[in-house]
């Protein structure tokens, strides 16, 4: 009898151990794919500011990674993009060298969408195949590689608005494709989390994890009317702080009709928009900072919520710097870059209420 107990608890020992090194894989692997995501974003907010987004008017998802190898291909890829509304508008007269510089930009921005999904897809199948992937993760992390692969069509329906009537790409496909990425970004950053061991105690139904989803959904709305904003170059239109057009609630914010599209095309009235919600966000990131710490004091979910601030007010700075220096692409980089690094610690912050998955699943798992 005893030696059949601590054959046990060798073997739940085993499996344990076993248990926590597939965690930490899956977790290593997720966390190379959040990164990767995050410099895809970076990249296509520089494939934006250039204006290099319209450069490659085909959409190749297998054949469209390898670049022109030839003078031939540079004329016939560089022959096409002056078919389009945006050459003959803008950039009448480009040289190939000149055209090569956005090409290469869009290229970029496309190899790694085409990487993630490599990267992504192929170690899932993997710890699948081989049970290393907790059975509750299975179909929410397929579920993560469609969407991946819906946003790649998106990607494509945003740039096709841009190649017969438009000189740029329509503001509303580009707040959709940028908000689905940071949806993806924020499903993975979930998981990713809920892998790690939680430090404080869960509080799943608590009204302190009501308010973390408040600012969690915030932070994404904060994100979608920040791409309106940059799909309108609504951010070279009023470069003024804290005033818009010499006043805090300027005229004309609702001279369009119907009255609702104003939200999506009037230029002072989407940089309104979006300047109202960082003051909201500002706000509650304050007083969700303020209450926490006199609630639960010196708890991680007190500390979480004091770094959530500081993080919303750099960014604040980083936004207003944005703005007055008639958005420098340096600047306006590093302000949708943090933008990402924003959602992926107030994902981080809720899923500390929600604590981490259970540990007997992962023991379960064949």
């Amino acid at each position: 009898m005893i030696d059949t107990a601590i054959n046990a608890h060798e073997g739940a020992d085993k499996r344990s151990g076993r248990a926590e090194a597939n965690r930490r894989a899956v977790r290593t692997w997720l966390g190379f794919v959040l990164l990767a995501i995050f410099a895809l974003v970076l990249v296509g907010g520089a494939t934006r500011l250039t204006d290099s987004g319209l450069s490659i008017t085909e959409w190749k998802p297998l054949h469209g990674a390898i670049p022109p190898l030839s003078i031939a291909e540079w004329e016939e890829e560089f022959a096409l993009y002056k078919q389009i509304p945006e050459y003959s508008q803008i950039n009448k007269g480009m040289t190939l060298d000149e055209f090569k510089v956005i090409f290469w930009w869009e290229w970029a921005h496309r190899l790694i969408a085409r990487s993630i999904g490599v990267i992504f897809g192929v170690p899932l199948l993997f710890f699948w195949a081989t049970g290393r992937l907790e059975k509750s993760l299975r179909w929410p992390l397929t579920g993560i590689l469609a969407l991946g692969g819906l946003q790649g069509a998106i990607g494509w329906w945003m740039v096709s608005s841009g190649l017969a009537k438009r000189v740029d790409v329509s503001q509303y496909r580009l707040a959709v494709h940028l908000t689905v990425a940071c949806l993806i970004f924020a499903a993975i950053a979930w998981v990713w989390r809920g892998l790690a061991p939680h430090a404080g105690l869960a509080m799943p139904r608590s009204p302190q994890a009501k308010a973390a989803g408040a600012l969690l959904f915030l932070v994404l709305l904060q994100i979608y009317l920040g791409a309106l904003v940059a799909g309108l170059d609504a951010g070279l239109a009023f470069n003024t702080w804290p005033l818009i057009d010499g006043a805090i609630i300027p005229d004309g914010l609702g001279v369009m009709k119907p009255l609702w599209l104003n939200l999506f095309e009037n230029f002072k009235t989407v940089q309104f928009v979006h300047r109202m919600n960082a003051y909201l966000l500002f706000a509650a990131a304050c007083f969700n900072m303020t209450w926490l710490s006199l609630r639960l004091p010196g708890t991680p979910h007190a500390k979480r919520a004091t770094i959530l601030f500081a993080m919303v007010f750099a960014q604040a700075g980083l936004g207003v710097a944005t703005l007055l220096t008639h958005v420098d692409i340096g600047l306006a980089l590093a302000h949708q870059g943090f933008a990402v690094i924003i959602l992926g610690y107030a994902v981080a912050n809720l899923r500390g209420y929600v604590g981490e998955y259970p540990r007997s699943s992962a023991m379960s798992t064949p």
